[in-house]
């Protein structure tokens, strides 16, 4: 496909688009769809283009991000590209000790534990421009390519980064993070602190270099109850949001098992909240007052399912999602990497039809 300009642009940012209108409450002529890890190893060119190269690697190559990012739109036709990033690359850029482990995720060299560990996070400085340049190149090098198409920024919430660094590692239940939480509340609060720092100079970062929209990601919140989500983790994520909605872009919230969250996470300052598989779109809408934007939510599972299966559960998922005032199909969570490219391709002009 061609990614020649067709949109307005304001200092390289999409300003006019299904994606924006749909994020700021409206309906767009075509109902705009992109997926979570769209740009990821379910494409064959990602594979090729990958090889041999670390993950964090091939993320602070900015000519490497941008082609990873621009592949699905060149494939699959989606409303928006998001930038083919990974959560704990502020982490990397402040010279934490962290790898992404094949076949298990982010490792962290050390967790922390103690205030005394938080303060040696502190001890590594700022993320500062000159630390995010290969982040800024990047989204450049990706928006200048684009043209009209929208490039989504994304960032870890500042829960999920503290949950990797708390655990060293991924967990199930995240039971040191939340123990950490309750045991010793000034190191949780500076940790937090730490963390929102983080994740707002990232997505920040993306932005100003041109990204159209930002979401944060807080992958694991849905560990916690509602009382600990709005006491500990909340305020840090309103930091993040707030700091990015200043510059003039629409936000969104996306967590995975965080049903029960949803009218909290988005009173943290998010303008389209994204919604996995579990609750329905209508649902979802009735329990956010009908007012909220909506991103989500195809069951990613059914990408493997028959057609006519996979057609009928789409189409649920834009009847419902006609509740909202805006709605952006995406998945409930993000592409799993055994999928067939070509079934993507087909459920976006599915979509676009409709």
């Amino acid at each position: 496909m061609s990614l020649a300009p067709h949109h307005p642009l304001v200092d390289g940012r999409t300003t006019d688009s299904a994606l924006v209108r749909a994020y700021s409450g409206t309906r767009p002529e075509r109902l705009p769809v992109w997926f979570m890890r769209q740009a990821g190893r379910s494409l064959p060119e990602y594979r090729e283009s990958r090889a041999g190269v670390a993950m964090l690697d091939a993320c602070l190559d900015p000519d490497l991000a941008a082609e990873i990012t621009l592949q699905p739109v060149r494939r699959h036709g989606v409303d928006a590209a998001v930038f083919f990033s990974d959560i704990v690359v502020p982490l990397k850029l402040v010279g934490v000790d962290v790898e992404i482990v094949p076949g298990t995720g982010p490792v962290m060299g050390s967790p922390v534990r103690t205030l005394d560990d938080v303060e040696r996070l502190r001890d590594l400085g700022p993320l500062d421009a000159a630390r995010l340049a290969p982040v800024a190149e990047g989204v450049a090098r990706t928006v200048a390519a684009l043209g009209g198409t929208p490039l989504v920024g994304f960032a870890g919430a500042p829960f999920t980064l503290a949950a990797y660094l708390v655990e060293g590692g991924p967990s199930r239940d995240h039971l040191a993070a939340r123990r950490l939480m309750h045991a010793d509340p000034a190191a949780w609060s500076a940790l937090m602190a730490w963390a929102a720092e983080m994740s707002g100079a990232f997505l920040e970062a993306q932005v100003l270099a041109g990204a159209s929209a930002g979401q944060l990601f807080d992958s694991w919140a849905g560990a916690l109850s509602l009382a600990d989500y709005t006491a500990h983790c909340a305020p840090a994520s309103a930091q993040v949001l707030t700091r990015v909605r200043a510059l003039g872009v629409r936000t969104v919230h996306f967590g995975v098992a965080t049903g029960e969250l949803l009218v909290a996470m988005r009173d943290a300052g998010a303008d389209v909240m994204g919604v996995d598989y579990r609750v329905p779109l209508d649902e979802a809408s009735r329990r956010l007052g009908g007012g909220t934007p909506l991103q989500g939510n195809v069951d990613p599972a059914l990408l493997a399912a028959p057609w006519d299966v996979l057609e009928a559960h789409v189409r649920d998922v834009v009847r419902r999602g006609r509740s909202a005032p805006g709605h952006v199909v995406n998945l409930g969570h993000g592409v799993p990497p055994e999928t067939d490219p070509t079934v993507l391709t087909r459920l976006v002009e599915l979509v676009h039809a409709l």
